[in-house]
């Protein structure tokens, strides 16, 4: 219960709150015209000019209701204090205007608005003001001061349900940017990290061959030139959507039928075989994108950990409901230690199939080599 209490008095106040716009102004013009009406026509009200001014300024501060929401109502009430103090004083009872009702919405506007602390006083402050105006100067029974504090509150509980659910949604919101912002972080690391290991294997290479055959490294330096270019490249694009509030003008996003390059790459020294197989046209965005994702980052793995191999092969297939990749190596059936793999590796290739529904398995092939087996619901449902 203390550290409820303690976690209520430390909320902040809800960022953003707006100020005067027209419909307040409007408003305000409203209850101003209606209390000046009022005054002139009640016969029951001992001093109508004061009543209607007490109305008049309370409407004015109308407007600032959420930017200053504790001021607003101290103000308001503590005039409406003042005035039925004097009534008191001098023997008179009144109902007031009833163009004042509008002060209903400033209980709103504190628990929508203001710190935790700020709506702690408030309300303390009002509620017994409430009941000495019920009991003491309007001399109403216990039952008629509860169903008058009920009213009071109630635009407060509705304020409280929307803080709430607004809170809520901002709060799905910034978890929904976060989770987007870890996806677009292993895309990074994905892209970057296949063109940073075949960079590192032509390096390598070029040393090997630099003191027997110096045109072949004119050509590893060109090959590492490109790989450069293009890792720069796609570091740009991801990090200028990570920074960008609007929407980025992208490439194409990579999928399956991309996946044929990796044949291609003269970057790689691990020679790679592609077959895709089945209908692969009508796949969701999403699927697509995630197969290609994961053939690379697969084919990376293989490049950086496959000791003694000699070819990796990729084979995309599918069902009638889902779509299964496969990615093996000849290498040492041991060559990648799994438990070290807490990185943006293995457990994110496994993180994004469970993202689309499916499933990733890794291990060792029998006999030799290593493979990694994804199947994804062609429907890339969301787990």
């Amino acid at each position: 219960m203390g550290n409820t209490i303690r976690s209520f008095l430390a909320e902040p106040r809800v960022p953003g709150a707006p100020g005067p716009i027209s419909r307040d102004l409007a408003l305000a013009g409203v209850v101003i015209a209606s209390a000046v009406i009022e005054a002139l026509l009640r016969t029951d009200v001992p001093w109508p000019v004061v009543y209607a001014a007490l109305v008049t300024g309370q409407a004015l501060l109308l407007p600032w209701r959420r930017v200053y929401p504790l001021a607003v109502m101290v103000a308001a009430f503590g005039s409406i204090l003042l005035v039925e103090a004097i009534a008191n004083a001098n023997d008179t009872l009144s109902d007031g205007l009833y163009s004042a009702v509008f002060i209903l919405v400033l209980p709103y506007a504190l628990v929508r608005w203001a710190s935790g602390r700020h709506i702690a006083f408030g309300l303390v402050f009002i509620l017994p003001i409430a009941w000495w105006v019920s009991l003491i100067q309007q001399s109403l029974n216990l039952g008629d001061a509860i169903g008058g504090t009920i009213v009071l509150m109630l635009p407060a509980a509705i304020g409280a349900s929307i803080r709430y659910r607004e809170t809520s949604r901002v709060r799905e919101r910034e978890q929904v940017v976060l989770r987007e912002r870890e996806q677009l972080a292993r895309e990074l690391h994905d892209t970057v990290a296949h063109h940073v290991s075949a960079i590192a294997i032509q390096a390598q290479a070029g040393q090997a061959v630099a003191a027997t055959d110096p045109a072949a490294v004119v050509e590893t330096l060109r090959a590492i030139e490109r790989a450069a270019s293009q890792t720069l490249w796609e570091m740009r694009s991801l990090v200028g959507t990570l920074r960008s509030d609007d929407a980025a003008d992208m490439a194409p996003q990579l999928g399956v039928g991309d996946i044929v390059t990796f044949a291609n790459d003269d970057n790689g020294a691990l020679p790679v075989a592609v077959r895709l197989s089945g209908e692969l046209d009508d796949l969701p965005p999403s699927v697509d994108a995630a197969l290609y994702r994961l053939a690379q980052e697969s084919i990376t793995n293989a490049r950086r950990h496959a000791r003694h191999a000699t070819t990796v092969e990729v084979l995309v297939e599918t069902d009638d409901d889902a779509v299964r990749l496969t990615v093996s190596d000849d290498g040492d059936p041991t060559h990648f230690d799994a438990d070290s793999a807490a990185g943006y590796g293995l457990v994110g290739m496994a993180e994004r199939a469970r993202l689309l529904g499916g499933t990733l398995e890794a291990g060792p092939r029998p006999g030799r080599g290593w493979m990694i087996n994804v199947v994804l619901p062609k429907t890339g449902t969301t787990a």
